[in-house]
């Protein structure tokens, strides 16, 4: 973990970690956080039961994690299901149906 982290850094972390869209690749280029740090900012800055929810939530989500995103959108003979649909657009309000 670098030295002494400025709040403005700190929050930053946090908003970043919290969205559904932003990869750690982008958050570690964005701040210079890896992962591993990330994780550790996040469970020392949370209250520990939103810190459990937050890993629960970025465990099951593959747009947490570049790779993992490019290959599941790059497999052949992929369908789109609700599950897919929670990973990819949870930060998009869903359209109602006009009937």
């Amino acid at each position: 973990m670098k030295g002494k982290i400025h709040s403005d850094q700190i929050s930053l972390v946090i908003r970043l970690a919290w969205e559904d869209r932003t990869t750690f690749e982008e958050i570690k280029t964005r701040t210079g956080f890896a992962e591993h740090e990330v994780i550790d900012i996040m469970r020392r800055e949370l209250k520990p039961s939103s810190f459990a929810m937050w890993r629960k939530r970025v465990a099951g989500r593959v747009t947490k994690h570049r790779k993992l995103l490019e290959r599941r959108l790059k497999s052949p003979g992929r369908t789109f299901n609700e599950s897919d649909e929670d990973d990819v657009d949870a930060d998009e309000p869903k359209s109602k149906d006009p009937s």
